[in-house]
């Protein structure tokens, strides 16, 4: 058969099929998934430069839109509640790193990862999910800024833990990420300079652009491509008053739909890296005990959330949505495997992990398209959350 039109057909399944068994309530992310591995089965050592660097851009381009999503004024305005959170994600990490070196005698750098996989929910995919699920306003903001909260803390741990191994490494790593962090602003303010002029309607593609270079950035100091992207985001967030047009909300939108393409294909292909000998019984139990944390997660925010004055149908909501961690288990997962040679049994274990936390919105909460669900009741009691300003 004509290679262009294997590609075509293969495009369109990934796209289509994934979505279509969204009706029963299978994260599409989990099907593109399952599709990577059935293709890692029938046609073992396959490997493509095309699907590497299409699941580039997807990972790129979703914690690009995660840091657009960032609003550090709102975080500063619900800084309380959300220090209070941190606090309580921060000891349980932790408590978490400090049993996993303890039980699996390992060092504190590939405890604390794993530690990180099993408790920080996955902001670019709650996000991305949100639209699926019946949530009022105030749910919506609880749960995109705690995700994005947690987030922030766990990327700053991810950078300490994978620069640490030497004094020089973590100089130079944070030297670089500080060059970044300030490369990316003036990046932006160079671009809307001397480019836009003469290019208007480009931001789009250039913010894309400065995401996926940022990204590049990150992944060759050995701390993926989510981190660059994500700083990439934010600091076109924070430009928003002097620069408008990459921030505003047609732009936020165009990276959604970006995003919402290539992701399947980040998916597909870390499904295609598993080694199918890693699935086991050894690798279903381990992640059946790590399972057993979902719900010491979900009661955690939840009582949180309850003495902020919400409603308990409210926060049973929120915490649920922040139940899947799905992106950073299958990055740290991955890492910790290759870097740190945890063993197959607990590579698949953290995978399976992942795979119930975030079937569990799906299957627990209401969706858009459950024609009979009634909207969640606002809390009269609670002033409704600062509007977004995209």
């Amino acid at each position: 058969m004509d290679r262009e039109l294997l590609y075509v057909i293969f495009v369109c399944a990934l796209l289509i099929v994934p979505r279509w068994l969204q009706r029963f309530r299978l994260p599409a992310p989990l099907a593109c998934f399952a599709g990577g591995m059935l293709l890692a089965l029938l046609l073992p050592g396959h490997k493509s430069e095309l699907i590497h660097f299409a699941a580039v851009l997807g990972i790129a381009s979703l914690f690009l839109f995660a840091g657009l999503e960032v609003n550090l004024a709102e975080l500063l305005a619900q800084r309380g509640p959300l220090l209070r959170y941190l606090c309580v994600r921060s000891v349980a990490i932790a408590a978490s790193t400090w049993l996993a070196s303890w039980v699996l005698d390992l060092p504190w750098q590939p405890a604390l990862l794993i530690a990180l996989a099993v408790l920080t929910s996955s902001t670019g995919f709650i996000i991305d999910s949100l639209d699926r699920f019946a949530m009022d306003a105030r749910e919506r903001f609880w749960v995109t800024n705690q995700a994005i909260a947690g987030e922030l803390l766990a990327l700053a741990c991810m950078f300490v833990a994978l620069q640490s191994d030497s004094v020089v490494s973590m100089a130079a790593g944070s030297a670089t990420l500080l060059a970044l962090v300030v490369a990316v602003p003036l990046a932006y303010l160079a671009l809307a300079r001397w480019v836009l002029p003469h290019a208007p309607g480009s931001e789009f593609s250039l913010l894309i652009q400065i995401g996926i270079v940022a990204a590049f950035v990150t992944d060759r100091l050995g701390v993926e491509y989510l981190l660059g992207a994500f700083i990439a985001g934010l600091a076109a967030r924070q430009l928003q008053s002097r620069l408008p047009g990459f921030a505003s909300e047609h732009n936020v939108t165009a990276i959604k739909l970006f995003s919402s393409f290539f992701v399947p294909f980040y998916f597909f292909r870390n499904g295609a890296q598993v080694p199918w000998s890693a699935f086991n019984l050894q690798a279903l139990l381990i992640g059946l005990a790590l399972s057993l944390v979902i719900p010491l997660r979900i009661g955690a925010v939840w009582w949180q959330l309850r003495r902020q004055g919400l409603a308990p149908l409210q926060c049973q909501r929120i915490a649920v949505s922040l139940a899947p961690t799905l992106i950073f288990t299958l990055v740290l997962a991955h890492i910790l495997h290759t870097r740190f040679q945890l063993s197959d049994a607990w590579y698949a274990g953290l995978l399976i992990y992942a795979a119930i936390n975030t079937l569990l919105p799906s299957l627990l909460l209401k969706t858009s398209f459950d024609l009979s669900a009634d909207p969640a009741p606002a809390n009269a009691d609670t002033p409704p959350p600062p509007a977004s300003q995209h």
